[in-house]
């Protein structure tokens, strides 16, 4: 049987432009800003997500704790209040602007923490990525 080059290359050409559109279409109905960024020698990755950002410390439970206490200090924002159980901990501040920061550490390992910052209602990648700066300089 013999088969035809213009049609093989025709259907292939299709496949990929239908690949493409469904692709597309995915990407623009997923809603939020998506920011992926590389932790600087680190080796774990920033994520900034919808308002969040996410990452690993290199560093256990109650070091990661100290040191976002440490950090929110270090940046004169109030203390609003802190949970914490063996598990996790969630720090409130706020910042000069009244901005609501959370931090939420949890135990992901004896030597793995994993950390989530929130900046108000909508999030601020800028003032998140300077939290998370202050907190990996308190380690």
């Amino acid at each position: 049987m013999k088969t035809n080059p213009t049609t093989t290359a025709t259907k292939t050409n299709l496949s990929l432009f239908l690949a493409a559109v469904v692709l597309a279409g995915a990407a623009l109905t997923t809603s939020g800003c998506v920011a992926v960024v590389a932790g600087a020698g680190a080796g774990a990755a920033v994520a900034y997500v919808r308002g969040d950002l996410d990452t690993t410390l290199n560093a256990g439970f109650e070091k990661s704790v100290r040191a976002a206490n440490a950090a929110v200090s270090d940046l004169k924002f109030a203390k609003v209040s802190e949970k914490k159980d063996a598990l996790q901990a969630i720090i409130i501040a706020r910042n000069a602007a009244d901005k609501k920061i959370e931090i939420r550490v949890e135990q992901a390992g004896d030597t793995v923490s994993k950390v989530k910052i929130r900046v108000d209602v909508f999030g601020n990648e800028a003032l998140s990525l300077a939290i998370l700066d202050k907190i990996k300089a308190n380690l």
